[in-house]
């Protein structure tokens, strides 16, 4: 599986992203325990997992699970003072670790890239014991709720979100789809709860400017192409840049963090 967004500056982006968002409060509501046994698969650079390390205590352990031995590097050192933590390579479709291995599986902005999604899914549910959870947690609508916005700007917003599920098969809506997903696997007692991704009301701050720039720029081969060639998406890529940088603007957007319990 080819990860889109790759880049040389995306494990800072992961990073960043995973420091400045709402795990905590995404794992609070979803019930993580102290002393239980979890795995964050498609763990990145590892700063979910230290908060998750933090969270369970030493009575508990941590399984961290990242395709790229690059950020699984940057996790170990990130991770070298948390004893109960460990890293594996590993393909959230196919772990290779042992059915019904952990009380609390997380995943966090991992489905969204992954075309076989809800096969990730079963296998997430295998690796969970039996009353053990599965917590998904990912954004709906990313990028797309923004008021005022130009309406070539809505459009483009529409057909970029089209292209990056056609050709790369991203799905900036998967947030929304997980609860059906549980079900139809027969996970019991499936929730959702809904924490802000982000509200940005005005101006965005550098790090959200440079956050945008850099996800325009990663997937710029895969869907230029389909959006008037790359004059045209550059364009209407500052038109967005723009869009954040405006002191009168409402941009926001919502994360959906699912929970089910393996029967």
């Amino acid at each position: 599986m080819r990860y889109v967004m790759e880049s040389s500056d995306e494990a800072r982006r992961l990073l960043v992203q995973e420091r400045s968002g709402n795990a905590r409060e995404a794992l609070g509501a979803a019930g993580l325990q102290r002393g239980a046994r979890v795995l964050d698969a498609g763990c990145g650079p590892g700063g979910i997992t230290e908060l998750i390390a933090e969270l369970v205590g030493p009575t508990g352990h941590v399984t961290g699970m990242d395709l790229s031995e690059e950020r699984l590097a940057k996790a170990r050192q990130l991770n070298q003072h948390h004893p109960h933590v460990r890293f594996v390579s590993g393909d959230v479709r196919r772990t290779g670790l042992p059915d019904a291995s952990f009380d609390f599986t997380w995943c966090q902005f991992v489905l969204q890239y992954v075309p076989e999604r809800w096969d990730a899914l079963a296998e997430l549910a295998r690796v969970t014991r039996p009353g053990g959870k599965v917590v998904i947690s990912e954004f709906d609508g990313f990028g797309m709720c923004n008021w005022p916005c130009p309406e070539p700007l809505r459009d483009w917003c529409v057909r970029f979100t089209d292209a990056l599920l056609r050709t790369v098969g991203l799905d900036v809506h998967v947030g929304r789809k997980v609860f059906n997903a549980m079900r139809q696997l027969g996970l019991a007692q499936v929730r959702v709860h809904l924490l802000p991704q982000y509200v940005i009301a005005g101006s965005a701050d550098a790090a959200t400017h440079l956050d945008w720039e850099t996800r325009f720029s990663a997937l710029e081969p895969a869907v230029a192409p389909l959006l008037g060639g790359l004059e045209d998406y550059r364009a209407m890529c500052q038109k967005y840049l723009e869009l954040l940088a405006d002191p009168d603007a409402l941009k926001y957007s919502i994360l959906l963090v699912t929970e089910g319990t393996r029967p």
